[in-house]
C-alpha cells in the first residue's frame, strides 16, 4: 500500500466524525439538490451550445441560456474508467484507485475509498444513480451500493456497459431480468434508466430529503457487441431519418437526439415538482468524442484529438450549469475546472466536510459566475499504465504539456493562442518544459494494480486486439 493511499485510509473515520457532526449543526438549514448527468463519448462539438451545426439539442441548449457553460472544464481521464474514478473521489488521474479501463477488475473501489454519494449520505442526503459506474461489480466492495449510493440502476460492469440490448442490468443488489432482449432487442437501456431517473425523482420529491442523482448515461458510446455492424446501436434514426446522410451518421444523431430529448425529460420533472430553485442541474461527459464519429459532425470541435488522447480533443469536455437564482443566466465562463473538484464543491453546498488529502478545489465562486479563489496549481492526467504507451499530461496555467511515450520529449502548447495544438513551442520554453517534467514524476502514486510498462493480459475479455475496441 502506498503512502498516499494509507494516509487517505487513516483520514476516513475522522473524516466521517467530523461529518456528522457538521450535518448535525446545519440540519435545519435548506441544502441544494444536485443533478448530475455524464454522458459517454460525448465529445466537445456535440452540442448546439458548443457549435454543434447539424444535430440539434434544444434541452440542453436551454440549459447552457439558463445557466452557464464552461469553455475549460476538464475529464478526469480520456477513457470511462479512469475518468470516473476522479469524478467520484476527488483525486486526479495520478492518485485515483482507477487509472485506466484495464486491468478494471483489480482497480474497484475499496472501504477506504470515499466517494461524492458517501460525503453527501453523511449530510442526510438521498443518493440514487443509473447508467455506468465502472467502478466495482456485483459482489465486490466496489459496487455503488456500497459506496453511497441508496440505490444504483443500470451497469455495474465496464463492459457489460457496451450492450444496448443487455439480457439484464444491475438493480441495487439483484438484477432485472431482460432474458432474450438481445436478440429480440424490445428493450433498450437507455430508455429503460431514463425511467428509473425519473422514477427517483419522484420519490425524492416526495420524501422532501436533500437528493443527488448521478445519471451517467452510456450514450452516444460505441457498441462493442455484435448488436449492430457499424458499432452504433440504437431503435431509430428519427428525427434524422430523411437525413442524405449515410446510415451511420443518422445513428449517431439519433443518439445525441435521445440523450438530450431525456436530459430535458429530467429537467421538466425537477421544474414541474417545483424544485428547480433548489436543484443544481450538471450535464457534461466523461471525456472526449470517439474517432470514428463521422467528420461531418466534427465531434472535438476547434480541439485536437479524440478520447484515449491526452490532447484537449480527449480531455476538455462539455459542462453546462443551471441552478436558478443562484447560477448566472446565458453565462459563460472560462475559468479552468475539472472532475475532481464535484466532491469539494458538492460538499461546500451540502454543508459536509471533505476528505483529506483530496486533489479537487472547491468551484462554487465559478458556478456563481466569479473566479476560482483558489486555482489549481497544475491539472494531471495519464493513460496506458497497462499498455503498450504510457503517455502523460499536465495544464499548468495556459500551458499544455504532453509526453507520448516515456522517455520521449514533451511537447508544449500554449493554450490561449493555440487550443488546437498545432504548434509545439518547447524549444522556446525550456524552463516550462523542466517543470512540467517535475510534475509528471511528482503527481503519480506507484501502484500495484498498474504497474507501468506491465502490458496487462488477465482480464477474460482482454484479447491482443482490445485496445481498438471502443473501450
Amino acid at each position: 500500500m502506498t503512502v498516499h493511499m494509507l494516509r487517505h485510509r487513516i483520514t476516513v473515520a475522522g473524516w466521517l466524525a467530523a461529518t456528522c457532526l457538521l450535518c448535525l449543526e446545519l440540519s435545519g438549514a435548506e441544502k441544494p439538490n444536485f443533478v448530475l448527468i455524464v454522458a459517454d463519448d460525448l465529445g466537445y462539438g456535440d452540442l448546439g451550445c458548443y457549435g454543434q451545426e447539424l444535430i440539434r439539442t434544444p434541452h440542453i441548449d436551454r440549459l447552457a441560456a439558463e445557466g452557464i457553460r464552461f469553455t475549460q472544464a476538464y475529464a478526469g481521464g480520456p477513457v470511462c474508467t479512469a475518468s470516473r474514478a476522479v469524478l467520484m473521489t476527488g483525486l486526479h488521474n495520478g492518485h485515483a484507485p482507477a487509472r485506466d479501463n484495464v486491468p478494471h477488475y483489480q482497480t474497484y473501489l475499496q472501504d477506504g475509498d470515499v466517494t461524492i454519494a458517501e460525503v453527501l449520505k453523511q449530510a442526510g442526503y438521498r443518493t440514487g444513480g443509473v447508467g455506468k459506474w465502472s467502478l466495482g461489480d456485483a459482489g465486490t466492495v466496489g459496487r455503488a451500493t456500497n459506496q453511497g449510493f441508496d440505490t444504483w440502476f443500470g451497469y455495474l460492469n465496464q463492459d457489460h456497459a457496451h450492450h444496448y440490448y443487455t439480457e439484464y442490468l444491475d438493480d441495487d443488489e439483484g438484477r432485472l431480468e431482460l432474458a432474450g432482449n438481445s436478440q429480440s432487442h424490445k428493450h433498450y437501456s437507455h430508455n429503460l434508466l431514463t425511467d428509473r431517473a425519473l422514477e427517483f425523482v419522484r420519490g425524492a420529491r416526495d420524501d422532501r430529503r436533500p437528493f443527488f442523482l448521478y445519471v451517467a448515461y452510456t450514450l452516444p458510446h460505441f457498441s462493442s457487441t455484435s448488436e449492430d455492424a457499424d458499432g452504433l446501436a440504437v431503435p431509430s434514426t428519427g428525427p434524422y431519418s430523411n437525413r442524405s446522410w449515410d446510415k451511420r451518421s443518422k445513428k449517431y444523431a439519433a443518439m445525441i437526439h435521445m440523450l438530450d430529448r431525456d436530459v430535458g425529460r429530467i429537467v421538466q420533472l425537477v421544474d414541474a415538482s417545483e424544485l428547480k430553485n433548489n436543484t443544481l442541474v450538471i450535464v457534461t461527459s466523461d471525456n472526449g468524442g470517439h474517432a470514428s464519429v463521422a467528420k461531418r459532425f466534427n465531434t472535438s470541435g476547434p480541439l485536437r484529438g479524440f478520447k484515449r488522447d491526452l490532447t484537449e480533443g480527449g480531455i476538455r469536455v462539455p459542462f453546462v450549469a443551471r441552478w436558478s437564482e443562484t447560477v448566472p443566466e446565458n453565462h459563460t465562463s472560462d475559468e479552468v475546472i475539472a472532475f475532481q473538484d464535484m466532491l469539494p464543491t458538492f460538499a461546500e453546498l451540502a454543508g459536509s466536510t471533505m476528505p483529506a488529502d483530496i486533489d479537487g478545489v472547491s468551484v462554487v465562486m465559478p458556478l456563481k459566475g466569479g473566479k476560482l479563489e483558489q486555482p489549481h496549481e497544475y491539472l494531471y492526467w495519464d493513460y496506458g499504465h497497462c499498455r503498450r504507451r504510457y503517455d502523460q499530461a499536465v495544464r499548468l496555467k495556459h500551458w499544455k504539456g504532453i509526453r507520448a511515450g516515456r522517455g520521449n520529449e514533451i511537447q508544449l502548447y500554449n493554450l490561449t493562442t493555440d487550443v488546437g495544438e498545432t504548434r509545439d513551442v518547447s524549444a522556446q520554453h525550456p524552463e516550462t518544459v523542466q517543470r512540467i517534467a517535475r510534475i509528471m514524476e511528482e503527481a503519480v502514486t506507484p501502484s500495484d494494480r498498474y504497474p507501468i510498462g506491465r502490458l496487462y493480459t488477465g482480464s477474460p475479455l482482454w484479447t491482443p486486439s482490445s485496445e481498438g475496441r471502443p473501450d
